[in-house]
């Protein structure tokens, strides 16, 4: 078996299970270094901090997604490597391989942007229309219109390949004459603290105020870390008043930002606020074909049609799952048929799921609606418990398919058809009311994340 491709297939399906800046942090310059014929597979990572940690907290994730691939792999072993490309010999099969490269390693260092990221390959629909024709403005009118911009949506859905898209097609556009930097939020507060503790903030100041495009990732990572936010705040403030573009993106709106200090919140509403939600079937069906084309993949058109159908949370796990039958479909050197192709994306599915306890969307609703957590298991009749209740009655069903006699069960013994009435007005309402579909798109990351 080729070990760059059982790696590139398992680094896949943890990016589904971790948060992306913690992806890119911990595996980057990962590879698999070697098979033995034991059974011993033996990891690299890029520094003794990496490998401690990985092995600490990703072990058992890592074990299981190999094991599912490969059932002769008994064991699993921990080393730094030294180069950051290089040859490894699979001692098993006796052939080598080249390590597998995570897309950051091709980032410009200047700008921060990967070249990967094109605004002609974003894949358009109705989830994210609105923004991209922003999106399409913001280059036309730099610093003039729709000033800040700010997208914001669930995990994997596109937000940073829009937003990168966005700077490439600037530089492009003005043929780098325009100054661009993009940054992930975690990446400034870190460059923040360091500043600090060596009393070189004016260099940090002197890279973020002297640019054209200031785009910035994921900034909810800023709100609470009190030294970053007042930076940002005073970054943004010379760059708003020199007309400069600003470009922000986040998994949730500005005014849904609860550890965000005011003033940032209210800079932030001041200019185009776009959101991006799920893709619909047809625009899932047309990623897929985008994604095979890229690769040079190929599948027949009723197993693209069933992926579509079957994984409908984000654009990163349709991403996943087709790497996952891709690689099964060259392993065992078969056509796949839509049984097998079923049996591969539910397996995904519910691993990505199967740790998630109906404590822990109760607990993730309360802290989300800042309520008490027996407001919601409770008898409590409080009108700020109603709509958060329902949303749990519903995300109970929806994630976990829990039955509405133990859904009554387990807040407050509650009649089923109570139960059944609640779902049912979620399950009509999250249709017509953006404001909840936008919370219960949010709860559902979070919840994932945290399980």
């Amino acid at each position: 078996m080729d070990l760059n491709q059982l790696w590139q297939t398992t680094l896949s399906e943890i990016e589904l299970q971790i948060s992306r800046p913690n992806f890119l942090t911990w595996f980057k310059n990962s590879s698999l270094v070697e098979k033995k014929k034991d059974g011993e597979i033996i990891i690299g990572l890029a520094n003794n901090f990496s490998k401690e940690w990985v092995k600490n907290k990703y072990h058992k994730v890592i074990f299981e997604i190999l094991k599912n691939y490969d059932d002769t792999i008994k064991k699993i072993e921990y080393t730094v490597i030294e180069n950051k490309v290089s040859l490894f010999n699979n001692v098993a099969d006796g052939f080598e391989i080249k390590q597998p490269t995570i897309p950051e390693l091709k980032i410009d260092p200047e700008s921060g942007l990967h070249p990967r990221y094109k605004l002609d390959s974003f894949i358009v629909g109705s989830s994210n229309e609105l923004a991209y024709a922003a999106s399409l403005a913001v280059i036309k009118n730099i610093g003039k219109k729709y000033n800040p911009f700010f997208i914001y949506g669930g995990t994997g859905l596109g937000k940073t390949h829009m937003i990168q898209g966005v700077g490439n097609e600037i530089k492009k556009t003005y043929k780098n004459k325009i100054k661009v930097k993009y940054v992930h939020s975690e990446k400034f507060v870190n460059e923040v603290v360091t500043a600090i503790r060596n009393k070189r903030m004016e260099d940090l100041k002197n890279k973020y105020r002297n640019i054209d495009v200031l785009i910035i990732d994921d900034i909810q990572f800023i709100g609470g870390k009190e030294r970053s936010e007042e930076e940002f705040f005073h970054t943004f403030n010379v760059l708003y008043e020199n007309n400069k573009q600003i470009i922000i993106s986040s998994d949730r709106a500005p005014a849904a930002i609860p550890t965000l200090h005011e003033r940032l919140r209210s800079r932030f509403e001041g200019g185009m606020a776009a959101d991006i939600t799920y893709p619909d079937y047809e625009m899932r069906l047309a990623i897929i074909k985008t994604k095979l084309a890229e690769i040079k993949g190929d599948l027949p058109d009723n197993i693209c049609e069933i992926i579509a159908l079957k994984v409908q949370r984000n654009i990163r796990e349709i991403e996943g799952i087709l790497n996952k039958i891709l690689f099964y479909k060259e392993v065992k050197n078969v056509d796949l048929d839509p049984k097998t192709a079923e049996e591969i994306i539910n397996n995904v599915i519910q691993q990505s799921g199967r740790k998630i306890t109906p404590n822990q969307i109760i607990n993730s609703v309360a802290v989300y609606f800042e309520i008490p957590i027996s407001d919601i298991s409770g008898q409590s009749r409080r009108k700020s418990a109603m709509e958060p209740r329902q949303i749990v009655i519903f995300l109970l069903r929806e994630m976990l398919g829990m039955s509405y006699p133990d859904i009554g069960e387990k807040l407050g013994k509650r009649d089923h058809t109570t139960i059944i009435h609640s779902y049912e007005k979620i399950s009509k309402e999250i249709n017509k009311n953006h404001s909840l579909n936008q919370k219960i798109i949010l709860l559902k990351e979070i919840i994932n994340e945290n399980s």
